[in-house]
């Protein structure tokens, strides 16, 4: 299993509609990130935009292609996109991986 923390930045102006866009994801997204592999998934938002994203599966890079392939994916990234201080592509192609130094089981 992999542990993956990732950072993406929000745009500040922007963080009041981004947390109310995360109380309601759409029940076909949240079903495509578990059928393609995201366990324990998190978002945690800092108020100058910082986004911090963990989440557990058993190949990272094979959970990103099954989840780029679905279209939920598609028009879910297409939504978000303006939210995001990054202007080429897509955020879920954008994300900063950081390498796990420590854990504590």
């Amino acid at each position: 299993m992999e542990r993956v923390c990732f950072l993406l930045r929000v745009r500040p102006e922007m963080l009041t509609e981004y947390k109310r866009r995360h109380e309601h994801v759409w029940p076909e997204m949240l079903q495509a990130l578990t059928e393609t592999g995201w366990r324990n998934y998190s978002l945690f938002l800092r108020e100058d935009g910082l986004l911090i994203g963990y989440l557990e599966t058993d190949n990272f890079q094979e959970s990103l292609r099954l989840m780029a392939a679905t279209d939920v994916n598609e028009r879910w990234q297409c939504e978000m996109k303006p939210f995001f201080v990054h202007t080429e592509g897509r955020a879920d192609e954008a994300m900063e991986r950081i390498e796990e130094v420590f854990h504590l089981e």
